[in-house]
């Protein structure tokens, strides 16, 4: 039996740079950090006195007898994709529900990656893992997803991402005092919105609205670099606050679906209460509100989202590994 353990992620600007209709053209970059929050894999092979060659246990559990019978789709290309052949149980716990913002999907991926390749003796890479599952959820499943998700989970930590026209990704640390890291995570608010959504609509369309796109797609790759020489200075924490609102403004505009009035209602309130910035999680249109503000603020700010359920969180160093061979 094996068990990993992977990290979701809070991405802070550039969101959106990491989409290939972009970054093939001009070079795309984010900032993201895992958070304490996991997914938690299990894979283990069968004996022969099971009834079925195939056990999958998520939301559903699933009981087939071949790897193209999964309906999983994720399972299904990941199994094949490495050549899985012997029985096999496969059960999924996760802090956080999917469709939220924080990467569920990338997340599941790589960790069930890592998974599967420990099951077979194997020790692979961080940048491996994230390639994989790049491969998987982008060239075999076709999906209009960008690339972050999948480093951050694998990599784990405070990172700046470049993803290159040549679709070679460079992570490089967020390099900075503890201190200032620590201060950071203390003014973070998170809130669920209670709205899911279908991310793939979303890319979708700004895929489809990429011409339109393209120069506010600019402002936010430039955030970036504001953002990491910002943190890494440490001298105003609070203008983290300030790009996070202008990325979020500038977002917005990307496609109609990434908002609504009720998110707008919430953001709203928040800044009534104190908050200096914040941004949806993820591609828009529901999940998780987060927020930054001096921590004097906070109660002010909770009692202006009381109908919201509050996510606490922190920093995660490490990206996906495996926490139990037996």
């Amino acid at each position: 039996m094996i068990i990993s353990r992977t990290p979701f992620r809070i991405s802070f600007v550039g969101g959106g740079t990491d989409l290939q209709s972009f970054y093939n053209e001009e070079g795309g970059a984010v900032i993201s950090t895992a958070i304490n929050k996991y997914v938690y894999i299990t894979v283990k092979k069968q004996n022969d006195l099971h009834p079925h060659r195939i056990r999958i246990s998520y939301s559903t559990t699933e009981n087939v007898e071949k790897v193209t019978d999964i309906k999983h789709p994720i399972v299904r290309e990941v199994l094949g994709y490495l050549g899985v052949n012997h029985p096999i149980e496969i059960t999924s716990i996760a802090d956080i529900p999917a469709r939220t913002g924080l990467g569920s999907s990338s997340t599941f991926t790589v960790g069930l990656l890592n998974a599967i390749h420990a099951l077979n003796g194997e020790h692979v890479s961080s940048k491996k893992l994230a390639e994989e599952a790049c491969y998987i959820e982008i060239e075999k499943l076709g999906r209009p997803i960008g690339k972050q998700d999948q480093y951050a989970a694998a990599f784990g930590g405070m990172n700046s991402m470049i993803f290159n026209p040549d679709e070679s990704v460079s992570v490089s640390p967020i390099i900075c005092k503890e201190e200032i890291r620590k201060k950071l995570f203390g003014n973070l608010l998170s809130f669920y919105t209670g709205i899911t959504r279908d991310t793939n609509e979303i890319l979708r369309e700004q895929i489809n609205n990429k011409n339109t796109n393209h120069n506010s797609l600019r402002e936010l790759k430039k955030m970036v670099t504001d953002f990491k020489n910002t943190i890494e200075n440490g001298q105003n924490i609070d203008h983290l606050g300030e790009i996070l609102h202008q990325s979020w403004m500038k977002k917005r505009q990307l496609t109609q679906n990434i908002t609504n009035t009720k998110i707008d209602g919430y953001y709203e309130n928040a800044r009534k209460a104190g908050a200096i910035g914040g941004k949806l999680l993820g591609a828009g249109g529901g999940g998780f509100l987060l927020i930054y503000a001096d921590k004097h603020k906070h109660a002010a700010i909770r009692e202006s989202l009381k109908d919201l359920i509050e996510l606490n969180f922190d920093y995660e160093s490490e990206g996906s590994k495996i926490i139990y061979i037996a």
